[in-house]
């Protein structure tokens, strides 16, 4: 009886095991899992340059003048100017007008360096003449481009000449002129940098017309020349040039000095000269 018992008991764990192999056999396999199709890649596009607002012909670009968009790089005009190139294109001349948005051609920009630029920057039928100036007559190194100055030229006469009062002169040689460089830094726009930010500038070109480029030439060879910054403000009436100031003028103890000397009179005899003095 025990017997009959175990032999059925592995009759149906038997039966149990090979039902659990057939499930398991004809069950549905696990999905297999799908893998994801990678990201298309973000486009690549230019930075280009293009105008920030309209600019007209003869403009010295400034930062401001400059904007940036990005487009694709099968939409760059050809020639056109990208951002790696802003840097290098402030200061220069446009030769002719832009659009506000449009893209800025490279080769309508005539840079600092470039031949012919500082022919670009004057208005017609002027001229450009440079003139010396130290850390005084430079109005300590605040000239800048763009700034109206007055030219003054100090000369001192020889003792012969003149009375004490009236050896030193001063004279207006030319007013309200416009500096277009002060160096080689151009007007309107140039960014400077600062290596020549405290830098005492040695030669100022102005703006000037023939007549007046002569002028400055004359009063270089005769004494000393100084600059004078003028008003941002347009004056009622422009300074005068022509009137002179003598030493007597501004020091009344040597106008005191020369009347107390008397007139002088240089009296020529054949080729003896003598020098009278009247009190």
């Amino acid at each position: 009886m025990y017997l009959r018992v175990l032999v059925i008991l592995s009759l149906l764990l038997s039966a149990i095991g090979l039902g659990a192999l057939a499930l398991r056999a004809f069950a549905p396999a696990d999905p297999v899992p799908i893998a994801e199709a990678p990201a298309a890649p973000a486009p690549v596009l230019v930075r280009m340059l293009v105008a920030a607002h309209p600019l007209a012909a003869g403009t010295l670009l400034k930062d401001a003048d400059l904007t940036v968009r990005e487009v694709a790089p099968e939409a760059v005009p050809p020639g056109a100017a990208l951002e790696e190139a802003r840097q290098e294109l402030q200061g220069g001349l446009l030769r002719r007008y832009l659009e506000a948005g449009e893209p800025l051609p490279r080769a309508e920009v005539l840079r600092p360096r470039d031949r012919g630029f500082l022919a670009g920057v004057m208005r017609p039928g002027f001229r450009a003449i440079s003139v010396g100036v130290d850390v005084v007559t430079g109005t300590a190194g605040l000239i800048w481009p763009g700034d109206q100055v007055d030219l003054i030229l100090t000369q001192e006469l020889a003792a012969t000449d003149a009375p004490l009062g009236r050896r030193v002169i001063g004279e207006t040689v030319l007013a309200d002129v416009r500096v277009i460089a002060v160096d080689q830094q151009f007007t309107q726009g140039t960014i400077g940098n600062e290596a020549s930010a405290g830098r005492i500038a040695r030669t100022v070109t102005l703006e000037v017309t023939g007549a007046q480029a002569e002028r400055v030439a004359v009063a270089s060879r005769l004494g000393r020349i100084s600059l004078t910054v003028r008003s941002i403000e347009p004056p009622e009436a422009s300074a005068q040039t022509g009137s002179s100031v003598f030493g007597a003028d501004v020091s009344p103890a040597l106008a005191a000095g020369s009347m107390s000397q008397g007139a002088r009179m240089q009296v020529i005899q054949g080729g003896e000269k003598e020098e009278v003095m009247f009190r």
